[in-house]
């Protein structure tokens, strides 16, 4: 991953704060998204290479790692490389940034009030057992970065284990290091050390990997995209080890 500055922990979705803030939206609907940066200063032309259309307007409807129900309206607008995620639960919005491969989305957001500045989101396909091929976004930036990690040390299919790392930052610039992932929960830790020691937490999909990075006020969310256009994933946090769950119907 580049580390071209200085960033926080790496975080998927701050349980306690999005937790909390979803309970208190949960009437009027509530959830977040990347890129005001994206939206004031950048084109909304995307070159996303996947055959699916995901921009447009979705009614999301959710359930806390608390199990409380909360429900928002999500627009998803395509920034270049990246999109821009932003949902409004009543007088509460959210804001990130996603990235997609195949018929996946990850996407990395934070808070009500909150800057998003620092937050990221990887999104791996699991090209083989041990070989991972990565797209990573940035909140604020509408240029992705890529990343390729094969595994040193661990075994079968499994993520546990000891990974290289090299990739191309979104300046294109090449960068090499290791990345330490262990099963925790219901999710990976993941923890990087390629310039600057960056740590994570993600989940997995069948051949799928979302992890969020930042600081406490990012969050994330790992979407499969439906065949009717629907998004429905899972969300959580490097600071819980439950996930919350999300179904967005297009409008």
């Amino acid at each position: 991953m580049r580390r071209t500055q200085p960033f926080l922990i790496l975080s998927v979705v701050a349980a306690i704060l999005f937790t909390a803030a979803f309970a208190c939206n949960s009437d009027s609907g509530s959830s977040t998204s990347n890129g005001s940066s994206n939206s004031s200063s950048n084109s909304t032309t995307s070159t996303n290479s996947s055959s699916h259309n995901i921009a447009g307007d979705y009614k999301a409807d959710g359930t806390n790692p608390n199990g409380q129900k909360y429900s928002a309206d999500l627009k998803v607008t395509p920034h270049d490389d990246v999109y821009q995620f932003t949902w409004v639960s009543g007088k509460s919005s959210y804001d990130g940034v996603g990235v997609m491969t195949d018929n996946e989305v990850a996407v990395s957001f934070a808070g009500d009030g909150g800057s998003g500045k620092g937050c990221g989101v990887v999104l791996y396909k699991i090209a083989s057992p041990g070989n991972m091929e990565g797209k990573i976004g940035y909140w604020g930036t509408n240029t992705m970065e890529t990343e390729t990690a094969v595994r040193k040390t661990g075994n079968g299919n499994d993520l546990d284990g000891v990974y290289n790392v090299s990739g191309k930052n979104p300046q294109g610039k090449d960068y090499t290091g290791t990345l330490t992932i262990i099963q925790s929960g219901e999710g990976y830790t993941f923890d990087w050390d390629a310039g600057a020691q960056i740590s994570g937490f993600g989940v997995r999909a069948d051949q799928y990997v979302a992890v969020g990075f930042g600081g406490k006020q990012c969050a994330f969310v790992g979407y499969d995209i439906k065949s009717n256009g629907n998004l429905e994933g899972k969300w959580g946090s490097q600071f819980g080890r439950k996930f919350g769950s999300e179904t967005a119907t297009k409008k």
